[in-house]
């Protein structure tokens, strides 16, 4: 499960761990939460919708979304379609389902975890489901549906989905949170409480932290000091000289944000590099996920 502050490549990250598992030989789904799609189309493809879709051997994508994965669990409880439409297609009914605390999240979450327990042919159909999860508080709330439906309904069938959900997500052996963060400030800041609160209140197994678009080390201490001598000459080395000055700072400060989520997340750590290409396409998600085989081989595997 892949989350982290809005903004911070997450999609991205989840689209490279996906591609990098897939080239190993690996069976892969990837599953957004009801998303605008964006893995699909980083990946050079057309987006899944709500029925999962192969996009390259071995690698696939869906969107969940609260009506089908609402479909697909009354189908599950009733058996029969003809049921299913009298009592999930009923307008008071989905009234009442709508209002029922946490149950569109319930049976998003339930969708996933679902197809990581899968069989086919006698082993698991997937080897690894990647879920690009919503964004830091919104990512808790979702992961935290299953103790909070324990808490409040008494024994049942929705309560039984919630026990081997939760027992899932418990599972260091089966289920892992990877943080995505920035090598900056206000993006640091939050992943320490994200971290935190994962901890606290999820009690969920971490797998690792992603610093994604680390800027690159242009210039050495020593260098970086002598271009101030430089920045106020006459084009083109004074204009130059402030350029390279600017580079160094961004580079300093992304160190100390570094080594700050470093001390303060005590998990393996990927750093992956700043990419500036023309276009955020295939090609960077290809960038990335070659940086990440490097990077994340001690947890990864």
């Amino acid at each position: 499960m892949v989350t982290g502050k809005g903004g911070v490549g997450k999609s991205s990250v989840a689209a490279a761990l996906a591609l990098h598992a897939a080239r190993t030989g690996r069976r892969v789904l990837v599953c957004e939460v009801n998303a605008q799609e964006r893995i699909a189309p980083l990946l050079g493809a057309r987006p899944s919708g709500a029925r999962i879709r192969e996009l390259e051997p071995r690698l696939h994508t869906v969107n969940v979304v609260p009506q089908e994965a609402m479909r697909e669990y009354g189908l599950k409880i009733l058996k029969f379609q003809t049921i299913y439409e009298a009592v999930f297609e009923n307008r008071m009914i989905r009234h009442f389902l709508r209002i029922v605390p946490g149950f569109a999240e319930l049976v998003m979450l339930g969708k996933i975890l679902h197809e990581a327990r899968s069989m086919e042919g006698g082993r698991p159909r997937w080897d690894l489901v990647v879920m690009d999860a919503p964004a830091t508080g919104h990512a808790i709330q979702l992961l935290r549906v299953p103790q909070a439906l324990l808490d409040a309904f008494p024994p049942g069938p929705l309560r039984q989905d919630a026990e081997w959900m939760r027992a899932l997500l418990l599972d260091p052996a089966r289920t892992g949170i990877v943080l995505v963060t920035l090598p900056e400030e206000l993006p640091v800041n939050e992943t320490i409480d994200l971290d935190a609160e994962i901890r606290s209140v999820l009690g969920m197994p971490r797998a690792a932290l992603v610093v994604n678009a680390m800027p690159p080390s242009t210039f050495d201490r020593a260098e970086a000091a002598a271009l101030a001598g430089f920045a106020e000459g006459a084009p083109p080395l004074g204009p130059a000289a402030r350029a390279g000055a600017l580079a160094a700072d961004r580079r300093a400060r992304a160190e100390h944000a570094l080594a700050r989520v470093r001390e303060a997340v005590p998990l393996p750590v990927a750093v992956l590099p700043l990419l500036c290409p023309a276009r955020w396409d295939r090609g960077a998600v290809v960038r990335l996920a070659e940086s990440l085989s490097t990077e994340g081989r001690a947890w990864l595997d």
